[in-house]
């Protein structure tokens, strides 16, 4: 497989792109793994994550962790942040966007193992911490602590 044949079909990545308006409008893409076979992690970490509250429009924060284990596809980077900051105008507790998007990439990627770690920051004095893994670690990988605190003032 070329390199050119691996990256041929992004249509995002290497121009300008408009932060789409809304999470179902964003479109995110995939390559092809060229590591297929071999047992690794991919971590990404979104650690200035915004949407906003459905109810009074106030703007929520999180530090997001991502990690997968992929099969034959990985996230384009570039499509990711631009689907994450989609969301800084939707509105939706914090469950529902931290699950939301652990079912896009799993739906997208069809990982062999996902797991999204939400960290919210506290509106009301209490911080929402969301989790989301779509099955067991598969065997043989090693899977890293995500390394976010239980809040503190976060930081």
């Amino acid at each position: 497989m070329t390199e050119e044949s691996i990256y041929s079909k992004l249509t995002q990545l290497g121009g300008d792109s408009k932060l789409p308006d809304s999470p179902e409008e964003a479109v995110m893409e995939r390559v092809a793994n060229p590591q297929k076979g071999s047992g690794y992690v991919v971590r990404f970490t979104a650690p200035e994550f915004t949407s906003l509250c459905p109810i009074t429009g106030q703007p929520d924060f999180a530090h997001l962790m991502i990690d997968y284990v992929p099969g034959d596809w990985l996230v384009e980077s570039k499509s990711l942040k631009l689907f994450l900051g989609s969301f800084r105008n939707h509105g939706a507790f914090h469950e529902d966007c931290t699950v939301s998007i652990g079912k896009r990439i799993e739906e997208l990627l069809e990982p062999k193992w996902l797991r999204i770690g939400g960290y919210w920051y506290p509106r009301g004095g209490i911080p929402i911490d969301v989790f989301y893994q779509s099955g067991p670690v598969p065997e043989g990988i090693w899977i890293p602590d995500q390394g976010v605190p239980p809040y503190r003032g976060r930081g």
